[in-house]
């Protein structure tokens, strides 16, 4: 009985530390699931508080990248211009010269007088480069009298000293060059005679200065004319062109240059949407002048016409013609007035083509070599003639036409040597400027847009060193410089005197500019 007992206690005792662990391990997965639960229902409660949705990253997708590619291939190539000419101040009055004083002037000029020195004005545009040794194509009006020109190109903190190899003010182009120790990446010239209106093209170059600018649209329209000069037809584009986009790059989607931006219509200062562009036939025909011989030469037969009074449906009709240009004056000794043409007669063929525009008088002609020959087909009293033109130079029928050019400033003047215009730094000089314990050459001017004032030369700095070497008087100066040569680093050592009445000791330097002015 006893042992029948023992048994069932012990029974009972392996039962309860079983029936123990199963009510924890129950107890704790409880404790899980409520805790899951729990969390659940409280994001769903703030989920359901708040009545949004959570949002998923979504799978990359992958885009048209015609533009991107385009953008990418072209970029390096397109560059910016800056450009600085010299404008003289009008001359004033001077105060009158103490007697006996032989330095008031000096120092008329530097504290008691405005400075009439001449100023720098500033201003920016594009180019696009078409030769890896460094000819750069842009617009005429970007470097039209600039005393420097400087391009830098994307992504390269150098600025490049840019020399005018030629420009056509008739299409406002022109063609500089840089000299870089590397080859430079060029852009394609395309045939814009493909481009068709609806066509996208883009934008390159650096409107207000915001380099590397890309801008898209498409072409407007072709062959507009009565926009700018006579041989100016221009491709229109909606892409957007402002301010420092001239000179700059318009692109079909082949990645092709097929024009130059070059203006646009607006009624404000930036752009509405009308931009124009020198087609790339032109712009060819152009620079392989420009580079061969520095200038365009365009031929003429020696007539006048105006487009607009030919396109009269009513005079074609009185003249016996259904189509044509009017001759309206003949140059005395010209090809047209050696072979009998006179005003009032109608050409309307040129080499075998039909002549119902301005363009198509005058480009067959421009583009043939002066003392080739044109065939002329034209009507006078509604009888049909034809007559062999020998082309001429079109400047020498009308030299008043090539004035504008010979009347541009010689841009081989070079300015003083490096900018700086110097006097001898006398005893007398010296106490006067606060400095009777220093040597040297006191600058008197500076000109704008010279290596001086790139270097930050002020008037009444006075130089005491030209690359460690002592200058105690202008023969010193003068030797000093004439060791300096193109691309060589040159440091000046220079005594200022401060607005706090101190004298700073200040080191100016720079490599010595290749080019001296453009």
């Amino acid at each position: 009985m006893g042992i029948e007992f023992q048994e069932v206690f012990n029974w009972m005792r392996r039962r309860k530390i079983f029936a123990t662990l199963l009510v924890v391990c129950t107890l704790g997965i409880g404790i899980l699931i409520g805790t899951l639960i729990s969390g659940r229902a409280q994001a769903t409660h703030d989920q359901a508080a708040t009545g949004a949705t959570l949002l998923a990253v979504p799978d990359p997708i992958t885009l048209s990248n015609a533009f991107s590619t385009i953008s990418k291939k072209l970029g390096p190539a397109v560059v910016n211009i800056s450009t600085t000419q010299v404008i003289e101040k009008p001359k004033g009055g001077k105060t009158p010269k103490k007697f006996g004083d032989p330095f008031q002037d000096f120092f008329d000029r530097f504290f008691d007088q405005p400075d009439n020195s001449p100023d720098a004005e500033r201003s920016l545009g594009s180019g696009v480069i078409v030769d890896k040794k460094g000819f750069i194509l842009t617009n005429d009006h970007v470097i039209d009298q600039a005393t420097k020109i400087q391009v830098t190109l994307d992504g390269d903190a150098t600025k490049y000293s840019a020399r005018v190899i030629g420009f056509d003010k008739d299409t406002d182009l022109a063609v500089v060059k840089i000299d870089a120790d590397h080859e430079l990446p060029v852009a394609k010239l395309g045939n814009s005679d493909g481009v068709q209106v609806g066509d996208w093209v883009l934008a390159i170059g650096s409107p207000f200065g915001l380099n590397s600018t890309v801008t898209a649209g498409i072409i407007s329209a072709k062959d507009r004319s009565n926009v700018g000069h006579q041989f100016q037809r221009f491709i229109q584009t909606d892409a957007a062109i402002n301010p420092g986009n001239s000179g700059g790059p318009l692109v079909n989607m082949a990645g092709e240059v097929i024009g130059i931006n070059t203006a646009i219509y607006t009624g404000s200062r930036g752009f509405e949407g009308v931009g124009f562009a020198l087609p790339s036939t032109t712009v060819i025909n152009v620079y392989n002048q420009l580079i061969t011989n520095g200038k365009v030469t365009r031929g003429s037969i020696g007539i006048t016409f105006q487009e607009d009074r030919s396109n009269n449906p009513v005079l074609m009709k009185e003249l016996g013609v259904p189509y044509g240009i009017v001759v309206e004056a003949v140059e005395p000794g010209s090809p047209a007035d050696k072979a009998g043409l006179k005003p009032g007669d109608v050409i309307t063929n040129i080499n075998g083509q039909a002549v119902h525009t301005g363009a198509d008088l005058v480009n067959p002609i421009a583009e043939t070599v002066i003392g080739q020959s044109v065939q002329v087909r034209y009507v006078r009293d509604k009888q049909t003639k034809e007559v062999a033109l020998t082309v001429a130079d079109r400047s020498k029928i009308f030299p008043q036409v090539a004035q504008a050019s010979e009347d541009e400033p010689d841009q081989s003047d070079t300015p003083g040597q490096l900018g700086l215009h110097v006097e001898e730094l006398t005893p007398d000089l010296s106490r006067k400027l606060g400095m009777s314990k220093i040597t040297g050459v006191v600058v008197t001017e500076v000109e704008p847009a010279s290596f001086a004032e790139d270097v930050d030369f002020s008037r009444g700095d006075v130089i005491t060193e030209i690359n460690h070497v002592s200058i105690n008087n202008l023969a010193d100066y003068k030797a000093e410089m004439a060791k300096l040569h193109p691309g060589q680093d040159v440091l000046f050592k220079v005594a200022r005197h401060s607005d706090s009445d101190r004298v700073l000791t200040l080191f100016l330097a720079g490599a010595v500019p290749t080019i001296l002015a453009q």
